[in-house]
């Protein structure tokens, strides 16, 4: 309220400037013809006062109260209200100056301030001027205002994408932690001669997490690194009873991809995989074309009902969801003595 009323101020010289420079036309204007100094003055300080008035009311009165409220036909009325008002008040001056200052000699009075309908020419004139300002700058006002307002949704929109992101990795980190502590936890229990070469392992593993996940974008060939780590911490669990291969093909240096992108496939195929014939088989293949990228990765299971997402691969397709703009294909395929994972990638719609 009180910056509102600070802003008005702020207007008042400029106004009180336009109407000057309005007095001074209608002065130089009427004075044609005429040596009458005080009638001149007198008659251009009237017209002034009327434009104000008329220009005021139609600008701050009628266009913001019916004009853009789109009530129309109250508009017409009103409007029609006001041009018979200013004519009769310009009529009114006309008369006074006619007979306080030429004493009834019509034929005395300048040829201009005799014409009503130059007169009225003049005021409708500044009424229209100040009105179509108006109006130029409401729509002005109304656009930034707009734009304003559509900058900050997209800017909380961006916000709110963003924690949800954080909040989806903040999900996979204890769900990737938990189940290599469990799988430490159990050699720690049986005191195996593996539980420091494992405990390396895992701290590489913690090293990508805590510094390099919070980045936007990690290199393929550091995700597939990583991978591996966990695939090695993972043979150590599994002794002989794991077969994993893993194949990379034509994979950029510089390819780059959203951290932890693929690590919760890969424990999905541990957690829900399952040991036929005395091997739990996983096979894993990652390759990049041009600008995507293809990985590939098929785990042993015996289930033979539509395996359920877990908590890893819920967060990944809604990852996958806002990083690549749905630019992708995931496709989870189930046969009796395998499941498969297919996820192929348009790395241009990432959003860094």
């Amino acid at each position: 309220m009180k910056k509102s009323f600070i802003a008005h101020l702020k207007k008042v010289p400029l106004h009180l400037l336009f109407w000057f420079v309005v007095w001074f036309f209608f002065k130089a204007f009427f004075s044609a013809g005429t040596a009458n100094d005080d009638f001149v003055f007198w008659f251009s300080v009237s017209l002034s006062i009327t434009s104000v008035v008329g220009s005021y009311v139609a600008a701050y009165d009628l266009m913001p109260s019916y004009l853009l409220q789109k009530k129309y036909k109250l508009f017409l009325l009103y409007g029609i209200y006001l041009v018979v008002f200013i004519a009769c008040i310009t009529e009114l001056v006309v008369f006074v100056g006619f007979a306080f200052f030429y004493r009834l000699e019509y034929k005395e009075m300048p040829a201009l301030t005799k014409s009503v309908s130059v007169i009225l020419v003049c005021v409708f004139f500044i009424i229209a001027l100040v009105s179509v300002f108006k109006l130029l700058r409401y729509n002005y006002t109304t656009l930034e205002k707009n734009k304003s307002l559509e900058n900050k949704f997209l800017q909380t929109k961006l916000e709110l994408k963003e924690n949800e992101l954080k909040f989806l990795k903040m999900q996979i980190h204890p769900h990737f932690l938990f189940n290599t502590l469990n799988t430490l936890y159990g050699f720690a229990l049986k005191k195996a001669a593996e539980t420091p070469e494992m405990i390396l392992k895992l701290s590489n593993l913690l090293d990508y997490i805590l510094y390099q996940v919070d980045k936007p974008l990690v290199l393929l060939k550091d995700e597939i690194h990583h991978i591996e780590d966990y695939v090695l911490l993972e043979k150590m669990r599994f002794h002989d009873t794991l077969e994993v291969t893993i194949n990379v093909e034509k994979v950029s240096d510089n390819f780059q991809v959203a951290p932890m992108l693929l690590i919760p496939f890969v424990e999905n195929s541990f957690k829900h995989g399952a040991i036929i014939n005395g091997k739990l088989r996983i096979s894993i293949a990652v390759s990049t074309d041009n600008h995507s990228f293809l990985f590939v990765i098929k785990n042993s299971t015996k289930k033979l009902e539509k395996e359920s997402e877990g908590i890893g691969l819920q967060n990944i397709r809604q990852r996958l969801q806002m990083l690549y703009n749905g630019d992708f294909k995931l496709e989870i395929n189930q046969k009796n003595d395998e499941f498969e994972v297919v996820l192929k990638v348009n790395n241009q719609s990432l959003k860094e």
